[in-house]
């Protein structure tokens, strides 16, 4: 008896051994799990973002707010190639105050590497033609005259137009060599920030003419060996009936780029590839998917009334919190129940007020995170109705 008894003691000891060994594995294989629930999230968000294109980086952009629909690696500093040209010719147009004065083409923009349209040293072409020049024929030696006839020299214009960039475009991840995209190790920029470089151009009605024209003759009065007759390098022009812009671009070292856009429904969508093989294709694809997701919605009305103060010691009872201006933006679907505009303002105010005062503000935001904001201002004097203010009108009147 006591040897069976040694027996099932020693089987029981086994049992537990096994069943704690059981228990503690699955406790690790869960927690395992647990702990590796984000990455395995991050990797589907990437393998979905992956998916979308095969550029080594992308961003597509609605041009009027500036909202980015998608992206991939949008902050990686990369070559550009010949989409450095959006930058170039806004910059000319909005420095230029002829665009139509004949200019005697200089000695220094003759005979540089890569695509050209053949100019000859003394020459005379407007700065439009030059523009045309640049944008459909991709002109090296355009962009090299463009510079020197907008700032005195190639180099004057490159340090202007890396200050606009970061003052007045407000970018501050792409910085120029020169003024065409022939590679430089300090020429880059980003796809977040080429978007928003090329939606600030296309704002401007001129460049918007130039770079939605497919074909342009210009001036060949020195009979250039180069045809004269432009024809736009953009397809994406020809194959999708709501494109409208912009620029392609090559080197060995950027791959091919590709910025184009497109308007549809009363929005206008803006989509930069860089180093992507199929680029008009792939681009097609992405804006269509833009204008499918997203719809472009009036969040408020200028002058619209978001709320009223009470106006103490003043004839004027009450004053109304009015916009200043409209507010549009791309939501899609599933963002539309999730806008707020939220309005922080005194509920009374004391008289007197000035014209041009600020009295409030309000903000919109969809899921907390803000996306506007703009003041409440006093639209005309607002006067005192106290009697020692009476009195002092009285006396200064005197």
């Amino acid at each position: 008896m006591k040897r069976n008894s040694r027996i099932s003691d020693k089987k029981i000891k086994i049992l537990l051994k096994n069943t704690i060994f059981i228990l503690i594995f699955a406790l690790l294989i869960t927690n395992f799990a647990f702990f590796n629930l984000s990455p395995y999230k991050s990797e589907l968000v990437w393998a979905e973002e992956k998916s979308m294109t095969s550029a080594k980086a992308m961003a597509v952009i609605e041009k009027e707010s500036g909202r980015i629909l998608y992206s991939k690696n949008q902050d990686e500093k990369l070559p550009m190639a010949s989409t450095t040209k959006i930058i170039t010719a806004i910059y000319v147009i909005e420095n230029c105050d002829d665009l139509d004065k004949k200019f005697e083409v200089p000695s220094e923009a003759v005979g540089i590497s890569g695509t050209s349209i053949g100019l000859v040293a003394g020459e005379h072409l407007s700065i439009r033609e030059l523009l045309y020049g640049l944008m459909l024929r991709s002109g090296n030696d355009s962009a090299v005259a463009l510079a020197i006839l907008t700032s005195g020299s190639e180099e004057k214009f490159i340090e202007d137009v890396n200050s606009w960039l970061s003052e007045k475009v407000g970018v501050f991840d792409t910085h120029l060599a020169n003024p065409h995209g022939l590679p430089d190790e300090s020429h880059y920029t980003t796809a977040s920030d080429l978007a928003k470089i090329s939606a600030y151009a296309m704002k401007n009605p001129t460049f918007c003419e130039i770079v939605r024209s497919q074909k342009i003759s210009i001036s060949d009065e020195m009979q250039s060996k180069y045809p004269r007759d432009l024809v736009n390098k953009n397809k994406l022009l020809k194959n999708y009936e709501f494109a409208d812009g912009i620029k392609t671009g090559y080197t060995k070292a950027a791959g091919r780029c590709f910025v184009g856009s497109a308007t549809k429904n009363n929005m206008t969508l803006v989509c930069v590839l860089l180093n992507c093989g199929p680029m008009f294709e792939e681009c097609q694809e992405l804006l269509e998917k833009g204008f499918n997701d997203y719809k472009r919605y009036q969040i408020v009305r200028k002058g619209e009334k978001l709320g009223e103060a009470l106006v103490e010691e003043s004839d004027i009872k009450t004053i109304d919190l009015k916009t200043e201006c409209a507010f549009y933006y791309p939501l899609s679907k599933s963002e539309l129940g999730k806008v707020k505009v939220n309005v922080d303002a005194p509920k009374i105010l004391k008289a007197p007020l000035k014209a041009g005062e600020e009295i409030g503000e309000f903000n919109i935001t969809i899921e907390n995170q803000l996306i506007f904001s703009d003041k409440f201002y006093i639209i005309n004097n607002i006067e005192n109705n106290t009697y020692g203010s009476k009195l002092e009108k009285i006396i200064e009147n005197m």
